[in-house]
């Protein structure tokens, strides 16, 4: 029999050994990686240290596993696949018994010590966004693909340091480095660590500070950035989105623009973005779309880094975050691309609409949005995204292209419903501060429109079946109210001739009437 003292002399000792196993996730190894360069090859020789502490027990093996793919690029990359010469060795450099598990996994015989020494060599040579590159005289490290963090402890602390090729001058990123050396830095988990990509090497840097931040620009391809006043234009991007959010949720932030290449990709505290090369442009147009190309990924910090998908937090690196709601995600910050530059003084009136047409003529006038709703392209866009066919214009849509123009509808209807008191811009605040600061979770899809209803004072239900079906939109309905009419031949949004006081006062409200 069980006494009552004996019950509880093992409950204790069960807590007890419950601490310490926990303890073990977090307090009693630390990792430390280097990294150098390899600029003949294109290669990042990358060291691990795993110490464990001595006192405690620990495993006998650990589980080591890389990312398949980088939030806000929804592809499976398999980072794992330019990874080779995988090697683990004791402290007296003799090597340990792995075995692969997998992909992206492998599996290490831990010395009875508790410590070892992992290298592997990561090939960079290709120029996306979400993958490393490392030439002459530069290199640009994407941190999924080059950090492995042990299986299930992601939220584990990591320490990094480079060791520079001679000649290279800086490291930018949006993580600070040591105050005593330049090289390294501390990320308190592998999401920060993931979230901050770094530029190695030679290239143009200023740093200063605005309204109480501290920016950074590291551009790789610099020229005719102080022509087109870059500084300014950005400054008045986050200033803009400042006024719109009332918050900015980092304390530092560093704009990485490299040269040709693909893409941009948004970070918490960052952007890494390819140019074509050079900041001058052939037409006032090329530069508007580029600056709303600076200025999609600048508020994506705000929605989807930090107003997120409840599919999206805790992340997963090993699987898709299948989720209804990239549209918000992407295509929001799409429609947001207009209003930035407009609401900063960047854009008049006319560039403001031309921005939104071209996403009207992107996706309207094709067969696709009578085959693929908004909602299930949120959901395919891990199929065929990086990958289309031939006939994806004729079945599928874009949530990039349509996801906008239901962002200008959506605008539309909640100010028209609190008569210009309410705007989709307060469902945007709602977000950030009830989900992001106040719950510390992601939004469902029910609290997205329960967040939309609540600003707007009633269901957005018209709305809502424009985003869940392949149904015709009636923009009439939508663009009149506002002062808007649309030209199905070139799909262009204008202004109505001779507007009522109503469509002015929507007009205004919106920043489209000088």
């Amino acid at each position: 029999m069980l006494t009552r003292n004996c019950f509880y002399t093992l409950l204790a000792m069960f807590l007890l050994a419950l601490t310490v196993a926990c303890n073990h996730r977090q307090a009693d190894y630390r990792l430390d990686y280097t990294v150098c360069p390899d600029t003949a090859g294109h290669y990042l020789n990358v060291c691990l240290t795993y110490e464990t502490d001595s006192t405690l027990p620990h495993p006998t093996d650990v589980v080591l596993t890389m990312p398949r793919w980088a939030p806000g690029y929804y592809e499976m990359l398999d980072f794992a696949k330019h990874l080779t010469d995988f090697c683990a060795r004791d402290m007296q450099g003799e090597e340990l018994t792995w075995t692969k598990e997998g992909l992206n996994r492998w599996r290490v015989a831990l010395p009875k010590d508790g410590r070892m020494e992992v290298s592997y060599r990561v090939y960079a040579n290709r120029r996306d966004v979400a993958s490393s590159r490392v030439e002459r005289d530069i290199a640009f490290v994407a941190p999924n693909g080059v950090f492995m963090y042990v299986a299930g402890e992601q939220t584990h602390p990591v320490n990094v340091r480079f060791q520079l090729p001679d000649g290279w001058q800086h490291i930018a990123t949006g993580m600070r480095p040591h105050a005593d050396d330049s090289c390294s830095f501390t990320a308190p988990d592998f999401d920060v660590l993931y979230d901050s990509p770094l530029l190695l090497g030679n290239f143009y840097i200023k740093r200063f500070a605005h309204e109480g931040h501290d920016y950074e620009f590291a551009l790789e391809t610099p020229d005719g950035a102080e022509e087109m006043e870059l500084e300014e234009n950005f400054k008045r991007i986050v200033s803009a989105a400042t006024k719109m959010m009332g918050d900015v949720p980092y304390d530092n932030y560093c704009l990485i623009h490299m040269g040709q290449g693909g893409g941009g990709l948004e970070h918490l505290n960052s952007q890494a973005c390819y140019t074509d090369g050079t900041y001058r442009f052939a037409t006032r147009r090329e530069e508007v779309k580029f600056l709303a190309f600076v200025a999609h990924e600048y508020f994506h910090l705000y929605n989807v880094k930090c107003i997120r998908p409840a599919e999206l937090w805790p992340l997963d690196y090993d699987h898709e975050a299948i989720t209804p709601m990239l549209w918000v995600s992407e295509g929001l910050t799409c429609y947001y691309e207009f209003r930035l530059l407009r609401n900063a003084g960047i854009t008049t009136p006319d560039e403001a609409l031309q921005l939104i047409s071209t996403y009207f003529s992107l996706y309207a006038p094709y067969e696709g949005q009578h085959h693929q709703s908004l909602r299930q392209c949120s959901y395919d866009i891990w199929l065929n995204f990086m990958n289309p066919d031939d006939n994806t214009r004729d079945v599928r849509i874009n949530y990039y292209f349509k996801g906008p123009v239901i962002g200008l509808l959506l605008d539309i209807d909640i100010r028209r419903k609190t008569q210009q008191q309410k705007s989709l811009d307060d469902v945007m605040r709602l977000l950030y501060q009830r989900y992001y600061h106040e719950l510390q979770r992601g939004f469902t899809e029910e609290e997205f429109w329960s967040a939309c209803a609540e600003v707007a004072g009633e269901p957005l239900t018209e709305v809502r079946h424009l985003v869940d079906t392949t149904d015709d939109i009636p923009y009439d309905d939508y663009l009149t109210d506002a002062g808007l009419r649309i030209d199905t031949t070139s799909w262009a949004i204008l202004p109505v001739e001779n507007p009522t006081p109503a469509q002015q006062q929507f007009l205004r409200a919106m920043s489209l009437e000088e």
